[in-house]
């Protein structure tokens, strides 16, 4: 799903297999039953969302919110880190969810998250989806600014990183937004929602991070494979 959320005029079983790092055959599979699902339809060779997947999107189908911080408290228990939700809704970086454990708090927000999405994983992971003027309004608004010595010192330098990242891999930031603490977002496709998901931890576990948030990938594409989970909302 994701990777067809990447082509907005549609992209070839092959080519979604190997952005989406799957067997051939494994995508054939997943592909022929999401299109028998009603959540992609095929047109001239390509796939595309169907009417199901737009319906999530287009937020005729709301999930309870509960189903979000639920979810999230799971996967920051099973993971052994905080874990972050956000959304780009309506021009804004919207912060859905949060959840931690005391061992592994959350990143205290210390500057506004959706005035400073330069500096962190999540924003960056949603500036990386919008399209290029989109990204030019968000930040007419919210300008770059450094929060740390570590944070990316301009809005050239912030659009040079946000055109070079690919979609399979995720976003990491390093004491850009706050010192100690390193993070990874991954972005979520679901119809037409821009979202992502992250994990944080502090400095001296910097090896797990990408354990980490790859762990976390797994856990949401098996939780949105059963259609339960939408972060349209």
């Amino acid at each position: 799903m994701e990777a067809v959320g990447t082509h907005r005029d549609g992209a070839p079983a092959k080519q979604l297999a190997r952005e989406a790092g799957l067997p051939l055959p494994t995508a054939y599979h997943l592909l022929r039953t999401l299109t028998h699902e009603g959540y992609l339809r095929r047109e001239n060779g390509v796939f595309l969302f169907g009417a199901a997947a737009e319906r999530l999107g287009g937020g005729a189908a709301t999930p309870r919110p509960g189903v979000i911080v639920d979810s999230l408290a799971h996967w920051a228990h099973v993971i052994g880190a905080p874990v972050y939700c956000a959304l780009y809704k309506d021009g804004e970086i919207e912060m859905v969810a949060v959840a931690d454990t005391p061992a592994a708090p959350a990143v205290r927000e210390w500057a506004s998250f959706r005035e400073t999405g330069h500096a962190h994983a999540l924003g960056q992971c949603l500036l990386g989806q919008l399209d290029e003027r989109a990204r030019e309004d968000h930040l007419d608004r919210h300008p770059v600014r450094p929060l740390t010595r570590y944070s990316v010192r301009d809005r050239q330098a912030l659009l040079c990183r946000l055109r070079a990242m690919k979609r399979t891999e995720p976003v990491v930031e390093r004491q850009e937004y706050a010192m100690g603490t390193v993070c990874a977002a991954i972005p979520i496709t679901v119809g037409s929602a821009v979202a992502a998901m992250a994990v944080s931890l502090p400095l001296d576990q910097e090896e797990r991070l990408l354990p980490a948030v790859e762990q976390l990938r797994c856990e949401v594409t098996t939780l949105l494979r059963s259609f339960v989970f939408s972060i349209s909302i």
